[in-house]
């Protein structure tokens, strides 16, 4: 083989690579058109879900911010809510990328990832979709950063669709 035949196998597999990931993750999540809100279910319980996606996202070396126990602030305040934690975090290479194409965009970054419990005890990782947060700031010169975003979180909550 040449080596340019070579080289053009890598790029095609490449690309073959990248598309079964983005179709692997639209065949487990969803987003709704008109919200821009996407939701995967956990095979896992609440805390091993936590777990799991914290544990990727120190093994991914992004770095991560804060996590919230919504459920308890709620509890604190006299509320009753659903188990409810929200997780913060980013890589700042990345996500400010989106900001200096619009400050705006800093509504939306760093990452949220909702990890919240419904009445019939299912957990899910919920999040903004990207694309979406790429038309609500009017971003069309990041195209790739934001499938790299895409692919991550898709990555990351990959971890909790599986016993």
């Amino acid at each position: 083989m040449t080596r340019r035949f070579t080289y053009r196998l890598a790029d095609y597999c490449t690309s073959l690579l990248l598309a079964f990931l983005l179709v692997s993750i639209a065949s487990f999540a969803w987003a709704d058109n008109d919200d821009g809100i996407v939701r995967v279910k956990s095979a896992v319980p609440m805390s091993e879900a936590i777990n799991r996606i914290k544990a990727d996202i120190a093994g991914k070396g992004i770095k991560f911010f804060i996590e919230i126990d919504q459920s308890r602030l709620a509890a604190d305040a006299g509320i009753k809510l659903r188990p409810s934690t929200l997780l913060v975090f980013g890589n700042p290479p990345l996500g400010t990328q989106f900001i200096t194409s619009n400050p705006n965009a800093g509504l939306d970054w760093p990452v949220r990832l909702l990890l919240t419990q419904d009445d019939n005890g299912d957990v899910w990782a919920v999040w903004t979709d990207f694309e979406w947060i790429a038309r609500r700031h009017n971003i069309r010169n990041r195209g790739a950063q934001f499938k790299m975003a895409t692919i991550v979180i898709g990555s990351i909550t990959s971890t909790i669709t599986s016993k």
